[in-house]
């Protein structure tokens, strides 16, 4: 019995000796607490730690702040599906041999269609969304979130940015409030709007992770044939397919961003989202409504990032800037007088310090539009001076619509041959294909530089000649075409 009692009483004072040392030592009251039970907790209110364990606050503001910019945001987001046709045309050389050319011809179609989403920008609408959620598009259809569905007209669409801009016939719509994506700031909360996976109006979450970020999706995509413009928001939103188009935005429900790509190799998403920033989406939107086209003014300069080893071949007192590795003979930089070897510090007041930073700055302008540039030049100083900048035809006028219109066509724009180039294709006549969009030459699987010498068996001579037919045309229509290693051709498609 004396054993057992000794036993015990060893215990007690074992367990004890902790225990006055916990209380001699422990003088905060801070300590480690199950997150799992936190709410179950009662907390001092006067205790000065308090703000840092218990996150109830923190939630319930953000909660709020996500619940009010989601209703401001998801009747503003539309769901886009698109039919896409892609047709074929089969020459049959016993009918042409008797008949001409296109005669006994069949016509093939292929049948897809995609999805994406689409933010109201205007009562009356206008629907933004991405170039490559309707490139290649036959049919448009918008779905709201109220389930009515309408057929859109695309009126035009950027592939440098990846923006395009839809209309809808349908007035007093909701559109989205238009926030200031310079004034965004990285570990900002931001919410992602959209129909991922045929879902809509979806809501997610997360910060801004970076801003100006270029991961060369778009010139990847276009070969290197479009001078893309790439100043990603990075967000940890989480966006999957469906999404692109769709709105981000602040938690004060003001569009900040359109959603666009996914870094991922799964095609899900796994971490990193990006959106085209609003204050270029608006420029680049505007233009394509009020021009049909995008008037893109070029500083003419070549630049690149700075870094350790530029800055140390070329002896560079930091790392800040952009540096001119030449300049375009007859463009705006050379006119203004910056040269090779000069860094470029800012743009108008906007600090740039990277090809990203920079390209987004100039893509807000146009042509003839006037901006100041901070350089350093070679010997240390700083200057400010003012360039006007150019279209890539070097001239500072805008393009007018009806300009617009008297050279593009089903989503193309073309251009005369020359003298030069009739002589070494041993042509007399004939345009040739300048760029292409989203449009029904597109979709029949014609290229850039391509060169339409007649249209229905008529000779084309001028670009005005060939857009008015294409243009006008209700019926069946037969191009002669020479590629680019100049074998002639036949495409056939209806209208």
């Amino acid at each position: 019995m004396k054993n057992k009692l000794k036993t015990l009483g060893l215990g007690l004072i074992g367990g004890a000796i902790p225990l006055a040392l916990f209380l001699t030592f422990d003088t905060t009251g801070d300590q480690l607490i199950d997150t799992s039970q936190l709410n179950r907790i009662d907390l001092d209110p006067s205790n000065r730690f308090v703000h840092t364990t218990s996150m109830n606050s923190v939630l319930d503001a953000s909660s709020n702040n996500f619940v009010k910019a989601s209703e401001t945001t998801v009747n503003s987001v539309v769901h886009v599906t698109t039919k896409v046709v892609t047709t074929q045309f089969q020459r049959d050389p016993f009918f042409e041999f008797f008949y001409g050319p296109g005669a006994g011809g069949r016509e093939f179609e292929r049948h897809g269609q995609g999805s994406g989403s689409g933010v109201i920008v205007t009562s009356d609408g206008y629907i933004v969304t991405n170039n490559h959620v309707i490139e290649d598009a036959s049919e448009i259809e918008v779905t709201l979130n109220d389930n009515r569905k309408y057929a859109a007209k695309l009126i035009g669409a950027d592939p440098s940015t990846d923006i395009a801009v839809l209309k809808i016939e349908e007035s007093q719509l909701i559109p989205v409030p238009i926030g200031n994506s310079d004034a965004l700031q990285i570990g900002e909360w931001v919410l992602a709007v959209g129909n991922p996976f045929n879902l809509t109006s979806t809501v997610t979450a997360g910060i801004v992770s970076a801003k100006a970020r270029n991961i060369n999706l778009l010139s990847d995509r276009s070969r290197g044939k479009i001078n893309s413009i790439e100043s990603f928001i990075q967000t940890d939103a989480a966006v999957n397919p469906g999404n692109s188009g769709g709105a981000l935005v602040n938690t004060n429900g003001e569009l900040v961003g359109i959603n666009t790509a996914i870094a991922s190799q799964t095609g899900s998403y796994t971490g990193y989202s990006f959106a085209v920033p609003v204050n270029l989406v608006q420029k680049v939107m505007s233009d394509l409504i009020d021009y049909g086209i995008v008037q893109r003014g070029f500083l003419g300069v070549q630049i690149s990032n700075i870094t350790q080893e530029l800055m140390e071949d070329k002896k560079l007192p930091n790392l800040s800037g952009v540096f001119v590795g030449g300049t375009v003979d007859g463009g705006s930089a050379e006119k203004a007088g910056i040269k090779e070897g000069d860094v470029i510090l800012k743009i108008g007041s906007k600090v740039v310090n990277s090809l990203a930073s920079l390209q987004e700055e100039v893509g807000k302008r146009r042509p003839g539009d006037q901006l100041s540039v901070t350089i350093r030049k070679q010997n240390g100083k700083e200057n400010v001076i003012m360039i006007t900048l150019r279209n890539e035809d070097g001239q500072t006028k805008l393009v007018s619509k009806a300009e617009v219109s008297a050279n593009t066509a089903l989503g193309a724009s073309f251009e005369r041959l020359t003298s030069k180039e009739k002589k070494e294709l041993n042509i007399s006549n004939g345009v040739k294909i300048k760029s292409l969009n989203a449009g029904k030459l597109k979709s029949l699987g014609l290229k850039e530089g391509m060169i339409i010498t007649k249209v229905n068996n008529e000779s084309i001579e001028t670009v005005e000649q060939l857009t008015k037919k294409l243009n006008g045309a209700n019926r069946g229509i037969l191009l002669e075409i020479l590629t680019e290693s100049g074998r002639k051709d036949y495409i056939g498609f209806g209208l």
